[in-house]
Formats: structure tokens, C-alpha cells, sequence
């Protein structure tokens, strides 16, 4: 390396007088590092011990503690653990241990010591109480009395009657005492709305925003209600009316299959509005339009003639109409069938009376618990009343007419043929039957042809009426049916007079099976949850609808 690169050393009168180079390059810094040790090393100290004294309070708190197995979290477990329904409660229980998943209706702690559930299993009510007495810790009653209503718990407890009925609980003559309470799922701190205070009636008001009764107790609105479906469908009462949306559907299931009726799924897409252009749902059908089916009628016809003789279908049906009633839905449950006959459409006709007459009767043997249920928010759900003799009330449409006019209505265009009866003539004239006949079901036959669709075979004997028919429950119409033409030549002829066009797209098809041969037949349609609503006598479809769809609603 060259002289020149060597470092240079500093000369000695470079550094100051007294002062070695090293002495004052390390006497400052090295004080100050020393007094930033010492108080580091204090911080630490003092985090040291506020971490023990935590520690210490935590196992404190642990060895005090001594139910942490009890409460919780759900454990993992692969053990199977048999769980007891409420409706499955009775005092045969009593003194023995169940085990319950339900949800939590109410939770308040009372004491240190004591605190209480109201748990709720579709709808019904079972009170718990849980008391800080060995094994059972503070900690898991200020847990149990802290949990979030709605929540979904396990619940493990002996079954004990209490000294006098729980009015508040649906099971009033026993609570469980608990030993076990693990957390399935818990809901949210806030809820859109409180189960119990859905539990009545929707108001008459269509009034929206926060209300509340004389007492100061919430007021739930239908469309609150409807908007919150998944909490409305916890109450009691809700549980109860589903059970009879289904009971229905099942009966009707029930009696067609015995019928040797076949149980038939047709299109809801179609290619053209076959029943009326101005009353269908258009939807995007790759690069073509489609629609949404009003009905499977014609289906149903098509099937007839491909021999199958009597079918049946329980599907949804759509209705682009903009009626914002209490009885109308653009999406509703549909019970159809098509049935053939020997010598007169009648054979059809008593056929449904009787299938109807089953149905009711049979809610009403076989939902009776339901039916008490909800006759607590809708008085009118047990005064459903059926034909004495166990059939059908059955009168013309003529009948009808007269039995307004004796009452005073203006009935000048029925007797003119013209129009159907208005909604407000319907109910007044099944007010009228009710108090004459006593019964809340009844058939109207022999419609004027001028009211029916282009399907329906004219009576030979006046052509101004129809083979067709209505079905009623509390002056409300729940069916539509008639004899259909079977006749290739009339079916055109028909479709002419009312202005159809045979040769427009979407009948091809349907004509076709006519021109191959087609047996007579007869049938009709039932919307399910109108059935629901009349024999529940609730105030709205709405409430009769699982997800209810009208020209305001598209959620959820």
C-alpha cells in the first residue's frame, strides 16, 4: 500500500490539554447510557410484577372457579348425546336428567347466586334455572344469566315441578334445573326485532316506524315482521300457522295419491303467454324471451290426453298482476289437478268437494294443538265451520245471485251475464250462506260462460252458463274449475269467441294432443295459501306465505 493511503494520526497538540483522546470520547456517553439502563431495567421490574400480580389473579380466579368444564363453548366430542324435544316433556321426567338445544328466549341474572333462562324450541317455552351450589360456580350463573337472547344453547338439567305454574312458559307445570350450559350459536347483541314481541298480532294500521301499545310494549308491523321473516318465523304462532301450510299440502298429497291420482311436475318456463300476455312475468331466456307459468292447466290437459287420466301437482304459479289486497300474491302455492270422467263432469266435481271436505276436517282432527295456538293471536282460527252432514254445500251461480238480491245488492250485471261477483259481493254472500246453511265452505256450479276462460265447455242446455265451478271458504273464492272441451273443432271454435288466436306461438303443442284424441275431463285449481288464511280467518295472505311475493315485495 502507498505512504499516502496510510491513515494519518493526529498530532499531539491536536488534543486538548489534560484530556487523553480516549477519556473524552467516552466520559459523557457513558453516564447517560447507564442512567437509560437503570430505568429500563425499573420498567421492567414493574412489568414483571403487574404480570405476575395478573397471573396470579388468574389462577386466582381458576382455582376459585370450579365449573370451567361446565359452561361455554360447546367441547369437541364424538360422543353422541341424545337430546329431549319439549313436546316430548311430561312428568315422567320429573327428578331425571335431559338434555335440550334450544334457543334463549330471556336471560336475567336475579342474584350473585342465582339466575334464570327462558329457553324456546320452535315456539315453545321452558323456563331454567341455574343456582351457584356446588359444583356449579358465580362465574357460570353470571355467564348463564348474561347470555344473548336468540342465542342456540345445550342445556343439561334435571327436570324439577315448580312450586306454582310458570305463566310465562308454554310448559307450565315444569322447569329444568341446570347442570351444563354450552353455546351452539350466538346472536347478536342487537336484534332487529324481539321474538316475543312478534308474538302478537301485526296492527290494522299500515302506520310504519316504532310504535307501542297503551302498556308501552313494542308494536311489530307486518312489514317489520316480513322484513325480519327469518326471527317471525320463531313465534309460537308462526311455528303453528307452517305446520298447517304443510298439513294442507300434505292432506291434499294425501288423498289424490289414494285417488290413484300420479303426482306430475310441469314447466314454470314457457315459450308464450298462452293465458293471457298482460298477466305474465317475461324473463331472459338465453336469447329469447320466456315467461313465468300462470298455471299448469294446459299441461295438465296435455297429460290427460297422453292417458294418464288423473294427476296432480303442488307447485309454485305466477301472476303479474298489480293487486295489493290482503288475498293476493304474485307468487302462491298452487294445488292442482285434472281428472277424467265416464258420463258427467260432476263425477269431477263431487270428487273435489270431497277432497276438500277431507282437508279441512282433517286439519281440524289432526292440527288441533296448532289450531289452539293460534287462536291465542286470531280468534277466528277455531270457528272454521264445516257441512253438518260431511258434504259439500253445493248451489248454482243463479243461487247466488238471488240470494243477493233478496239481501238488497244490485246484482243487474250478474243477471245480465256480464260480470262475476265482486270481491265485496263474495264476502257478503258467504255472510248470507253462513247464517242461512251454517257452514263456512261451498261450491258455486254452472258459472256464465262469458266469465270463464276459452277452455271451459259450454252447459249443452244454455250455452249462456258453463260446466264450471268456484270454491269458497268464508265467502272468499280458494278454487277455480270447470269441464274442459275436449273437442279439437270446439276447443278452436272456443278459442275464437274469445278472441284467441289458435294459430299464435304456444298453442301448437297443446292443440296437437286435441287432434290426437282426448278423453272428457275436468279439474281445478286451489291456492294453497288462501286455504291457509280463510280456514285460519287471518288477516292476510301475507301471514299464510313462508316468503310472501306481491307487486311491493321481492325479499327477502
Amino acid at each position: 500500500m502507498a505512504d499516502s493511503e496510510l491513515p494519518t494520526r493526529p498530532k499531539p497538540e491536536e488534543t486538548p490539554a489534560g484530556e487523553s483522546p480516549a477519556e473524552g470520547e467516552s466520559k459523557g456517553p457513558s453516564k447517560s447510557a447507564a442512567k437509560k439502563a437503570a430505568k429500563e431495567k425499573a420498567k421492567a421490574e414493574k412489568a414483571a410484577q403487574r404480570a405476575a400480580q395478573e397471573q396470579a389473579q388468574k389462577a386466582a380466579t381458576q382455582t376459585e372457579d370450579t365449573a370451567t368444564h361446565l359452561y361455554g363453548p360447546i367441547p369437541e366430542t364424538e360422543d353422541v348425546i341424545p337430546s329431549t324435544r319439549f313436546s316430548e316433556l311430561s312428568e315422567e321426567h320429573h327428578d331425571k336428567e335431559v338434555t335440550v338445544v334450544a334457543r334463549v328466549d330471556n336471560a336475567r341474572v336475579q342474584s350473585a347466586k342465582l339466575a334464570f333462562l327462558m329457553l324456546r324450541q320452535q315456539g315453545q317455552k321452558v323456563q331454567a334455572v341455574i343456582a351457584a351450589k356446588e359444583p356449579i360456580s358465580r362465574q357460570m350463573v353470571k355467564y348463564t344469566g348474561g347470555l344473548n337472547v336468540n342465542s342456540i344453547v345445550e342445556v343439561t338439567g334435571i327436570v324439577k315441578k315448580p312450586d306454582t305454574p310458570i305463566s310465562s312458559a308454554t310448559i307450565q307445570n315444569l322447569e329444568l334445573h341446570i347442570q351444563k350450559v354450552y353455546m351452539i350459536s350466538e346472536a347478536a347483541q342487537m336484534l332487529p326485532m324481539q321474538v316475543k314481541d312478534a308474538e302478537r298480532p301485526p296492527p290494522d294500521t299500515t302506520e310504519e316506524g316504532p310504535q307501542v301499545d297503551a302498556e308501552g310494549t313494542p308494536i311489530v308491523t307486518l312489514k317489520t315482521r316480513l322484513d325480519n321473516r327469518t326471527l317471525d318465523l320463531q313465534t309460537e304462532t308462526s311455528q303453528a300457522i307452517t305446520w298447517i301450510s304443510s298439513g294442507v299440502s300434505e292432506l291434499f298429497a294425501e288423498y289424490m295419491v289414494k285417488s290413484g291420482s300420479r303426482w306430475i311436475f310441469t314447466p314454470k318456463l314457457v315459450g308464450a303467454a298462452t293465458e293471457g300476455g298482460s298477466n305474465v312475468f317475461e324473463v331472459k331466456y338465453f336469447k329469447r324471451n320466456a315467461y313465468m307459468a300462470q298455471s299448469p292447466q294446459l299441461y295438465k290437459q296435455m297429460c290427460i290426453a297422453g292417458d294418464m287420466e288423473n294427476v296432480f301437482e303442488i307447485a309454485p304459479v305466477f301472476r303479474a298482476e298489480d293487486s295489493n289486497t290482503h288475498r293476493h300474491l304474485t307468487e302462491f302455492a298452487g294445488l292442482d289437478f285434472e281428472k277424467t270422467f265416464r258420463s258427467h263432469y260432476h263425477e269431477v266435481l263431487e270428487f273435489a268437494e270431497d277432497l276438500l271436505v277431507f282437508i279441512l276436517s282433517q286439519l281440524k282432527e289432526r292440527y288441533s294443538k296448532q289450531i289452539e295456538t293460534i287462536q291465542k293471536s286470531y280468534p277466528k282460527a277455531g270457528d272454521f265451520k264445516l257441512p253438518k252432514d260431511g258434504k259439500a254445500l253445493r248451489l248454482t251461480y243463479m243461487d247466488g245471485v238471488n240470494l243477493l238480491k233478496e239481501a238488497g245488492v244490485d246484482v243487474s250485471e250478474q243477471e245480465r251475464f256480464e260480470n262475476d261477483f265482486s270481491t265485496a259481493m263474495e264476502k257478503q254472500l258467504g255472510q248470507i250462506i253462513r247464517d242461512k246453511y251454517d257452514t263456512d265452505f261451498y261450491v258455486l256450479d254452472k258459472f256464465p260462460m262469458a266469465v270463464r276462460p276459452f277452455y271451459t265447455k259450454a252447459d249443452p242446455k244454455d250455452p249462456r252458463f258453463s260446466n264450471s265451478y268456484d270454491f269458497f271458504m268464508r265467502g272468499e273464492e280458494i278454487m277455480s274449475g270447470a269441464q274442459r272441451i275436449n273437442d279439437i273443432k270446439e276447443l278452436e271454435a272456443s278459442m275464437l269467441a274469445k278472441g284467441v288466436n289458435p294459430d299464435q306461438e304456444g298453442f301448437e303443442d297443446y292443440l296437437n294432443a286435441f287432434r290426437q284424441g282426448c278423453p272428457p275431463h275436468a279439474g281445478g285449481g286451489l291456492g294453497l295459501n288462501r286455504i291457509v288464511m280463510f280456514f285460519l280467518g287471518l288477516p292476510n295472505i301475507r301471514l299464510a306465505s313462508l316468503f310472501p311475493r306481491d307487486p311491493q315485495r321481492l325479499r327477502p
